[in-house]
């Protein structure tokens, strides 16, 4: 090789390498937690000055922008729902534990509704008034279906939120407040229609499957497909109170319950456990994801479990693999 065919071969190699280190530097790091539920026991350990978000602080700084469901009201007025047998209310004084840890909460699972309409929109306001975004609820119908807009670094996502866990009395209406209601056509033409507004890529955010039970039912695994058919980029679940697996489907990742993230009242080893979904992001869709255990105390707190080997994937593969645990 001369001289000059060799200077060519390395300046194009070194160019390559450049692109790749900036193409993975605009990279959009996003972060998903499951169940967030802020009153009993984790409400009383703030109260007493405790901070259950603590031990992934440092972990949740490392990203763009973080999502949790929100799994109770935040309110001081309501009744609880006479047909529960868990209602959920918080304190508006647990809000500040999220603030700058967490961006925007799903609103879309079976607990935002359980102290009635005048909490769900007492919720909304000290969501708002923490500056914390939501989706998969809002004020009518049509707000509840919107989707929350992530635009970071040259990148438009759209992150869709669903409940399609009784009761159903919890939906929103064309004139009253509550949550997205997981019906396939309504959600179907909701990917379409982020998709006309230019979004580069959509996540549907599912609350669903039969709770304690460890593997998707056929249902999840079917609307998974219908929604990645359709142009969803990734689908992220949770409710069944334990992780549930994950699988890809023409390349694209399915996490179909991450579990609990801050929750007590569990004896069951497995709810006691959760993850945290790890994404990397770009236009083309997911580069690199993964999950990080983590293991909740009596008081709901989570901590991290270095060692631990959980789901992780890449974007240019199908197969799943296990990756451990920082």
């Amino acid at each position: 090789m001369s001289p000059k065919t060799l200077l060519t071969a390395l300046l194009t190699t070194v160019i390559a390498l450049c692109l790749s280190f900036s193409a993975q530097a605009e990279a959009v790091r996003l972060i998903f937690a499951g169940d967030i539920m802020l009153d009993d026991g984790p409400g009383r350990f703030i109260a007493e000055g405790g901070d259950p978000l603590l031990p992934f602080a440092d972990i949740l700084k490392n990203a763009d922008y973080r999502i949790g469901n929100l799994e109770c009201a935040v309110a001081t007025s309501g009744k609880a729902f006479d047909h529960k047998i868990y209602s959920f209310r918080a304190k508006p004084s647990t809000l500040p534990i999220l603030q700058g840890r967490f961006d925007a909460v799903s609103l879309a699972n079976n607990h935002s509704g359980d102290y009635g309409s005048d909490a769900f929109r007492e919720t909304m306001q000290h969501l708002e008034q923490s500056g914390i975004a939501y989706f998969g609820g809002g004020r009518n119908l049509s707000e509840a279906h919107k989707p929350l807009w992530i635009n970071r670094k040259d990148l438009k996502i759209a992150v869709l939120g669903y409940n399609e866990f009784k009761p159903r009395s919890f939906e929103a209406g064309a004139d009253h407040p509550g949550i997205a209601w997981s019906e396939d056509s309504h959600v179907i033409a909701d990917i379409r229609a982020a998709k006309a507004a230019g979004a580069d890529l959509i996540i549907p955010f599912m609350h669903w499957g039969w709770e304690r039970e460890g593997k998707p039912s056929e249902r999840q695994r079917q609307l998974a497909h219908k929604m990645i058919d359709e142009g969803a980029a990734l689908v992220v679940g949770s409710h069944p109170h334990v992780t549930q697996g994950a699988e890809t489907y023409k390349g694209k990742p399915i996490i179909y319950s991450l579990g609990n993230f801050v929750f007590d009242g569990f004896e069951d080893p497995a709810a006691k456990r959760g993850w945290l979904l790890r994404l990397k992001l770009d236009k083309s869709g997911v580069i690199f994801w993964d999950t990080l255990a983590a293991q909740m105390d009596d008081n709901g707190t989570p901590h991290p479990l270095p060692g631990t080997f959980t789901p992780c994937g890449r974007g240019d593969e199908d197969e799943i693999s296990a990756c451990q645990n920082p």
